[in-house]
């Protein structure tokens, strides 16, 4: 039943005044006379809010509680009680009813009372749901693999998972699922009804990195007109994943540290510390060891980021997955293109088993989804594997390469203008998709579009 109440009263006027006004509510309203009755009513069906007297011929509200909650744990349920039995009613609560009503009461009140238990146990399932799909979506069972290595991760994963305020630090090539591994980690720990916030430390200068992460006051510098929470401080109770880590500037370094060691902070431009309960994971495809020694990067913090540290194996350490990660980003595009493809023919399998895959697993997707793209067949064949730079006649030394340099040459700078065009042009310039496509994020993607003047076209 949708918007239904079940009402359970020995009193004939109370259960049609109760009904009455429900109904004018726009509610479907159930009534009950005992707990017989009632037992009938919520054995047969289901309801989203339900209003129980503290006193029946043949039993009484708490035992009638206990039974409805084990059948509809999620369904609140209002006492209605006597002021003799407020006791009762008070401790009801205790024992999971979702608020009570004394007898006699006011209908306005009512009204109010079942709206708001209502209007909070709706939102409550429908977070639930959001949880559960991003637990789906997010959860240990996206990180593909039966390789030993991979096998080994997961259950590295599920373990430190449960340590709420334990630092991790990813390890690997670009390109090799670390941030899968992140949101894994976050979706499989207790911190997982409250935010995950991913930012990319090479997708803004350092100082709008600085006030991404710490926010700001009123009045900290021109156009900070109002103060801004920063991400550190939206996560509270959840979990931050700074990427590319290794290339944050010293000084936000040192702000970083003092957040991991003493749980504050202060905004820029603001005198007040402001505490917060958040677990940081973080990422980066550099040698931080080494990156200590030069002094590029600070040591202390180095040591509090590696509390856990998680190698991400390349794909060419793990060849035995990629058949495995081939059928699967398969299904994806199948379903995002309408597409129906059986599978890859053997030379196909041949053909991706034998390539070294410096991309890693953003390579191999992007090689599948191109395949399934413009695929016409039943099966993805040999031909439709284009592995970059095979049809080129290039030195054997840079095969493999994810982008050939032109024999005249060019300007890195027009090199990403032009690889950044190209994702947006492929995705219809939705600046997530691109960024997926490129690897980077979508406020990676919206400043580089700003730094080469890149405009989206008008529709």
């Amino acid at each position: 039943m949708s918007g239904s109440v079940l009402v359970v009263d020995d009193e004939k006027m109370i259960r049609w005044s109760l009904k009455q006004r429900l109904e004018q509510d726009g509610f479907q309203v159930t009534d009950a006379e005992d707990g017989n009755t009632a037992r009938e009513h919520f054995h047969r069906d289901s309801y989203e809010v339900a209003l129980f007297d503290m006193r029946l011929p043949d039993t009484d509200g708490m035992t009638l509680l206990q039974e409805f909650h084990d059948l509809q744990p999620d369904t609140p349920v209002i006492i209605i009680t006597g002021y003799s039995s407020l006791e009762g009613a008070v401790d009801a609560i205790k024992r999971g009813a979702a608020d009570y009503l004394s007898k006699p009461f006011d209908l306005d009140e009512l009204s109010i009372t079942v709206q708001r238990v209502h209007d909070s146990s709706v939102m409550r399932r429908n977070l639930d749901t959001d949880l559960n799909q991003k637990r789906s979506q997010f959860g240990l069972d996206n990180i593909i693999g039966g390789s030993r290595k991979i096998q080994e991760i997961k259950s590295l994963v599920r373990k430190v998972a449960l340590g709420q305020n334990t630092t991790i630090l990813l390890l690997g090539e670009s390109g090799t699922g670390k941030d899968l591994v992140a949101r894994a980690l976050h979706y499989e720990s207790t911190r997982d009804a409250h935010p995950f916030m991913n930012i990319t430390c090479t997708a803004l200068p350092e100082t709008l990195l600085e006030s991404e992460l710490f926010g700001y006051e009123a009045g900290a510098f021109t156009n900070a007109t109002g103060r801004k929470k920063g991400l550190i401080e939206l996560a509270n109770r959840g979990t931050v994943f700074m990427d590319e880590i290794g290339d944050m500037a010293p000084t936000l370094q040192a702000k970083v540290l003092r957040v991991l060691e003493d749980k504050s902070f202060k905004r820029i431009g603001g005198v007040t510390d402001i505490h917060v309960d958040m677990r940081l994971v973080a990422a980066t495809n550099r040698n931080l060891d080494k990156m200590v020694h030069e002094g590029t990067f600070r040591e202390d913090l180095y040591y509090r980021l590696n509390v856990v540290p998680i190698h991400m194996p390349p794909l060419r350490e793990r060849i035995g997955d990629v058949p495995v990660l081939a059928q699967y980003f398969l299904n994806i595009f199948n379903r995002e293109f309408r597409k129906n493809l059986a599978g890859f023919s053997s030379d196909a399998l041949e053909r991706l088993n034998t390539y070294s895959w410096p991309g890693n697993v953003r390579e191999l997707r992007n090689v599948i989804e191109r395949a399934v793209l413009l695929n016409e067949g039943h099966a993805v064949e040999k031909n439709d594997i284009v592995l970059g730079r095979a049809s080129f006649n290039i030195p054997r030394d840079t095969y493999g390469e994810i982008v050939l340099l032109p024999p005249e040459g060019c300007e890195l700078a027009a090199a990403e203008k032009s690889l950044l065009r190209q994702a947006l042009i492929r995705t219809k310039w939705n600046q997530t998709h691109a960024g997926a496509l490129l690897g980077i994020s979508r406020d990676q993607v919206r400043y580089k579009m700003e730094k080469f003047d890149l405009k989206t076209p008008p529709s």
